[in-house]
């Protein structure tokens, strides 16, 4: 492919890429950083891309292997842990308040949980990537992506059912 091509696919997966990138990060300013690195890879790297997968799953590796190279070489200076990202940062996406609160927990739920089990959440659940193309796209076996994703499952279950009446009866 040729810089001219991926130039020209990038904008439609630019949207594919922040969320990814944000996924990772948990954070606007090193996603907006790390979203405009893999771009600018993407063309640099124009050559290296095979038709056999798929234009956005590619710039999500290439996302991806940034990252892991950042996080190398922020450990490497012994930078401290990033933080989750803000929920006051997270915009809208729906019209009912109430609907927007518990939109914003469960992001902020999805960004507490451990990155490996963040990035396959957002592949699978929110970029609805399948099994198969996250396990490519994060280069691990597809039982490790069935597995964070189960592991996130129970994590984010516990968030989402009520006590039980026993358990109301101890808080009393």
């Amino acid at each position: 492919m040729k810089p001219k091509e991926v130039r020209d696919l990038l904008p439609n997966a630019l949207p594919s890429i922040w969320r990814f990138a944000l996924s990772l990060t948990g954070d606007v300013d090193m996603t907006n950083d790390l979203a405009q690195s893999t771009c600018l890879r993407a063309v640099e790297k124009a050559d290296q891309f095979r038709f056999s997968g798929s234009f956005e799953g590619w710039c999500l590796q290439i996302c991806r292997s940034i990252w892991l190279n950042e996080l190398r070489s922020r450990a490497t200076r012994q930078d401290k842990v990033f933080a989750t990202i803000d929920a006051d940062l997270i915009p809208d996406i729906a019209p009912g308040v109430e609907h927007n609160l518990f939109a914003k927990e469960i992001i902020e739920r999805v960004m507490a949980l451990p990155d490996a089990q963040r990035s396959a959440v957002e592949l699978v659940f929110v970029q609805e990537f399948t099994y198969s193309e996250a396990a490519t796209i994060l280069d691990v076996p597809i039982g490790t992506i069935m597995s964070r994703l189960h592991a996130a499952r129970k994590a984010l279950k516990k968030f989402t059912q009520t006590p039980s009446s026993d358990q109301r009866k101890e808080k009393r």
